[in-house]
């Protein structure tokens, strides 16, 4: 059994194991598991992520990869193991050519800020910047112009790795793509992200945003589907939002780029649709702007110490024929009525036929939808957090049991069984793919998956 003390004769003060530092790297945004690691590594080469795992493999070590921490159940902990730290591998650009050469322990927030001054940005961005790029791109990437664009991760145009086995590679949709398509939304199970290269396009001067209210949940979903179907808008999210004692109401977030000269002809965008005309509310903003407004609500949740309690959330991709039912049930829970105080509810479409990661799972049918159920809990109080975690299993099961599959980023503890039927058709081509690259099956054992 290797100890803390093996460990630190191999890889000397480049490992650091101070109490702190482990304290901080066994807890992660969900704040619900925690699982101490043996040391934490920081690398600043590929080199030094291939000689860690060419180490840990043989000797069954777990490793984990951590760049913006914010995985939901411990995803990415490594309980006895090693945790690799990609925040000092954060270099991005040169941006050229419409594309960016990004590492993976970059932000998504500081990828924007290199390619705005070009006036590029990313096709698909998620709404929260502070997110990592490895991570997102390991678990997809999910975001506003989706209807679009697909994924995050259907934008890179090439990959550098390194393997589970210590093999420094470099791979693409022409070059050795198996690789390429297996650590693309694989959720870390096969190698360790080290840079991509992302396809950009031009960004608007200016965005106008729309906000369009709901009282009637079918209205909503119809048109939230005509909408990304006839590609109105750029970007295309929306909410459910409390209304009254126990009623809700839904708002459509719509955006349409513009050059500030020529603004967008509001009666033709909103024609035809089933909004509450006297409620309609927009906003002219810099597309920057627009794309960082989530900064501002993550201050507020620093400064009040929310962002450091429990987060339970459950994301769930919905077919269409089942959508209405299953978000009727779940907001009707009582398991669920804190939605109403301390939760966000995102509700909104994407088109299969867009989404074109092979490992990334979705429910049957062209149009699916985006449930996502943002709660947080309260600190010091473990038995209602495990209350909170039990209530998403409730709401998974429902919610599977009529088609719909999990964005799996979630406070979901995954059975075997689970991740089988998650990956279905998929599940052999995967684990062919974890026992070729990483054949000790160390990396990202946070998950719960057993090959």
């Amino acid at each position: 059994m290797t100890t803390a003390h093996d460990l630190a004769a191999r890889f000397g003060p480049a490992l650091d194991t101070r109490p702190e530092t482990l304290h901080e790297a066994a807890q992660d945004f969900g704040h619900l598991v925690r699982a101490e690691p043996l040391g934490v590594l920081r690398p600043r080469s590929a080199a030094e992520i291939a000689a860690l795992l060419e180490f840990a493999g043989p000797r069954g070590i777990p490793v984990s990869v951590r760049g913006g921490g914010h995985s939901m159940y411990g995803q990415g902990q490594a309980g006895g193991g090693i945790v690799l730290d990609l925040r000092a591998l954060n270099r991005v650009g040169p941006v050229a050519d419409g594309q960016v050469t990004v590492q993976a322990g970059a932000l998504w927030r500081e990828v924007l800020a290199a390619t705005l001054p070009h006036g590029r940005t990313p096709p698909v961005l998620t709404d929260y910047l502070g997110a990592g790029v490895g991570g997102v791109l390991s678990a997809g990437g999910l975001g506003g112009a989706g209807h679009r664009h697909g994924l995050v991760a259907d934008q890179v145009l090439e990959l550098e790795v390194v393997t589970g086995a210590g093999e420094h590679r470099v791979c693409s949709p022409d070059r050795d793509p198996e690789l390429f398509h297996c650590v693309l939304a694989g959720l870390g199970q096969c190698a360790v992200l080290v840079a991509v290269t992302l396809r950009l396009v031009p960004a608007p001067t200016r965005i106008r945003r729309y906000c369009l209210y709901y009282a009637d949940l079918t209205r909503y979903l119809t048109d939230q589907r005509r909408l990304a179907e006839e590609q109105r808008f750029a970007y295309l999210e929306g909410q459910a939002r409390p209304a009254g004692a126990q009623g809700w109401q839904y708002m459509i977030e719509a955006v349409a780029p513009h050059a500030g000269t020529y603004p967008p002809d509001d009666a033709t965008l909103l024609d035809g649709l089933a909004h509450d005309p006297a409620a309609v509310e927009t906003e002219d903003l810099e597309h920057g702007e627009f794309a960082r407004r989530v900064d501002t609500d993550e201050e507020v949740l620093r400064a009040t110490g929310e962002w450091h309690h429990p987060h339970p959330w459950l994301n769930l991709l919905l077919p269409q024929d089942s959508a209405e039912s299953v978000v009727r049930a779940v907001l009707a829970d009582p398991a669920f009525a804190d939605l109403r105080d301390t939760g966000l509810v995102l509700l909104y479409p994407l088109l299969s036929d867009r989404l074109r990661a092979p490992l990334f799972r979705r429910p049957p049918g062209r149009v699916l939808y985006l449930l996502a159920l943002l709660r947080t809990g309260e600190p010091g109080s473990p038995e209602k957090a495990a209350a909170m975690v039990a209530a998403n299993r409730a709401a998974y099961e429902l919610a599977r049991a009529q088609g719909a599959v999990a964005y799996p980023v979630n406070a979901l503890p995954m059975t075997d069984a689970d991740w089988r039927d998650h990956y279905g058709s998929a599940w052999p081509a995967l684990a062919d793919a974890k026992r070729r690259h990483d054949p000790h099956l160390v990396l990202a054992r946070g998950h719960g998956m057993r090959f």
